[in-house]
């Protein structure tokens, strides 16, 4: 357990992510204030019980939690920062890279500030799906800088701890390696796929059920915030498609070919798919509520 106290909080970014963790922070008995430039934002997200809209004249808070799609996040807190919001910053955008490498050339405060990201899935448009258990159970990788001190990142874990989620340390490139191949890569699939529907008549959507629903399930994201945050992490996600459309061209010339070997092809890879959905389902079960109180690093 954490001794860091964290007793106030301005959470800049109204959204599912953010509204999501100040419902946390206020049912852990923080004082949270809530900034969005849209104050209907702020003022849906207060009524929610996430906090308070901001004003002006508050004394600098704990910690400063940037809640923003990833390509506002350097200027949002540069600003905060040069508005001395807070002593100490974070972040909850899904690309890590980029950011930290822009917040040092920018020259953000980088002992004040360490990069995050709890992974609890992608945002839909609205606050309909926040909750204060958002995060429970769930990773939320911290990317701390060399230089970062203890200070800093205690009160960003004492952030992971109140939220309930397992804090994971890794380096911003790791992080974006990871996240290309486990997030970013599904939801882009998961939306060609859900695309292919869009023109398909109702009567035959309804054959496809609830298995097809949760294959295509990430396309509900809200496409603004997927398509930046899709750009802010470019070169890995790429990479990540470009195996799969090697995979995925060398089915259909397999298909295309109907030779006699055709069956075997084929089912070496749906038995490496196998594999992996196993590996998957294994590391599932494995993760409870219970397994985020005993923390972890990578």
């Amino acid at each position: 357990m954490t001794t860091t106290p964290l007793r106030t909080a301005v959470v800049i970014g109204c959204g599912i992510t953010g509204t999501s963790v100040a419902l946390a922070l206020t049912g852990a008995g923080v004082e949270v204030a809530l900034i969005d430039r849209d104050p209907k934002a702020a003022a849906e997200a207060a009524a929610l019980g996430a906090g308070t809209p901001w004003t002006p004249g508050r004394p600098p808070a704990d910690l400063v939690v940037v809640a923003t799609p990833p390509s506002a996040v350097v200027d949002v807190l540069y600003t905060a920062q040069a508005r001395a919001l807070g002593h100490v910053y974070t972040d909850t955008a899904g690309t890590k890279d980029i950011i930290s490498a822009d917040a040092e050339l920018r020259g953000c405060d980088l002992k004040g500030y360490v990069p995050g990201h709890p992974l609890a899935g992608l945002d839909a448009p609205g606050r309909a799906a926040a909750g204060p258990g958002r995060f429970t159970g769930r990773p939320w990788v911290l990317c701390p800088y060399e230089t970062t001190p203890d200070r800093a990142l205690e009160t960003v874990a004492a952030l992971v701890e109140l939220c309930g989620a397992v804090r994971r340390d890794m380096t911003p490139e790791a992080h974006d390696r990871a996240v290309a191949v486990l997030s970013h890569l599904p939801y882009l699939v998961a939306a060609v796929l859900a695309a292919g529907l869009a023109e398909v008549g109702p009567e035959l959507l309804a054959l496809g059920g609830d298995e097809l629903a949760a294959v295509v399930a990430a396309a509900g994201a809200d496409p603004v915030l997927g398509g930046d945050l899709l750009t802010q992490n470019a070169g890995p996600v790429a990479d990540a498609v470009g195996r799969a459309v090697g995979e995925l061209g060398a089915a259909a010339r397999t298909l295309h070919e109907g030779a006699d070997t055709a069956p075997v092809e084929l089912g070496l890879l749906l038995e490496r798919g196998r594999q992996g959905h196993a590996a998957l389902a294994q590391t599932c079960e494995l993760r409870t509520p219970q397994d985020a109180r005993t923390g972890g690093r990578v």
